[in-house]
């Protein structure tokens, strides 16, 4: 039976699908609650259940010279700053069991990156804040192993797991989406949600920073919604092309409003 999870007033695994989107990573203040206040106008407008993304801390860089973000500390409060102006429910991701707990005072998902999702000890303090847990399936794993994630979460007791499908490795520098993932995972009867940005994302693909081809986002996103996602998850900019991180596989966002209204129409035909 699929199960639900209750993100503040958000419901993932129930109609209509979550919107779940945000910059890569905070770049500011100022430019993360421009980015928060034009995603909430557009989902409120298109009626599409919303949930801010955005990451303090992106420790998974290709080079170490890559731009991380506030750190932890100031990056909460940002984070904080969204949630309350603009009442919208936030996501962000954790890479260590510290992070997890200190996170979960403000955040409302934690997110386990999908280098990190076969790392016990996160999962299981993910799992022990009693805060929903997204677990984004490694670009290494086969989608029935997903199994033994969900298992180090629940053995904490909480039960609100949400999965996600960001595409797996296929040679180098290169992912590709199989779709019989999002069925096979939906066996555990958790929602899954579909990276549409993350998936074509070319990991390390520019050398000292991982490249990416926009144009096949809007593709994948409507096939996702047509084999039956919960969620779907969009890094998005203001300008891509200046993002500090993850802008080759980004979305503008003034491409967005099409992009959900189209994906509403699809959902609608199922």
């Amino acid at each position: 039976m699929q199960k639900e999870v209750k993100v503040g007033a958000v419901t993932v695994g129930a109609k209509p699908f979550v919107f779940i989107g945000g910059p890569c990573v905070i770049e500011g203040s100022d430019i993360t609650l421009r980015i928060a206040e034009r995603l909430k106008d557009i989902t409120s407008r298109l009626a599409v259940p919303f949930i801010f993304k955005s990451s303090y801390d992106k420790a998974n860089r290709t080079s170490i010279s890559s731009f991380r973000g506030p750190g932890i500390d100031e990056g909460l409060k940002v984070l904080e700053a969204v949630k309350n102006n603009f009442q919208v429910p936030i996501l962000t991701d954790v890479h260590s069991v510290e992070e997890a707990k200190t996170a979960a005072t403000v955040v409302d998902v934690l997110q386990v990156p999908a280098l990190l999702s076969r790392q016990t000890d996160l999962l299981v303090a993910c799992g022990r804040t009693g805060k929903p847990v997204n677990i984004k399936k490694g670009q290494f794993l086969a989608p029935h192993d997903i199994q033994h994630a969900i298992n180090k979460v629940e053995s904490t007791g909480n039960f609100k797991i949400m999965v996600t499908e960001r595409g797996t490795y296929f040679g180098y520098n290169n992912l590709v989406n199989d779709f019989r993932a999002i069925p096979i995972m939906k066996r555990f009867s958790y929602p899954i949600i579909f990276d549409a940005t993350h998936s074509v994302q070319k990991p390390g693909g520019m050398v000292t920073v991982s490249g990416g081809e926009r144009e096949f986002v809007f593709p994948l996103a409507k096939a996702a919604i047509a084999v039956g996602v919960d969620a779907i998850f969009m890094e998005v900019h203001f300008d891509p092309s200046k993002a500090l991180c993850d802008g080759a596989n980004s979305v503008c966002l003034d491409d967005l409003p099409l992009m959900l209204e189209t994906l509403k129409r699809i959902e609608a035909a199922l």
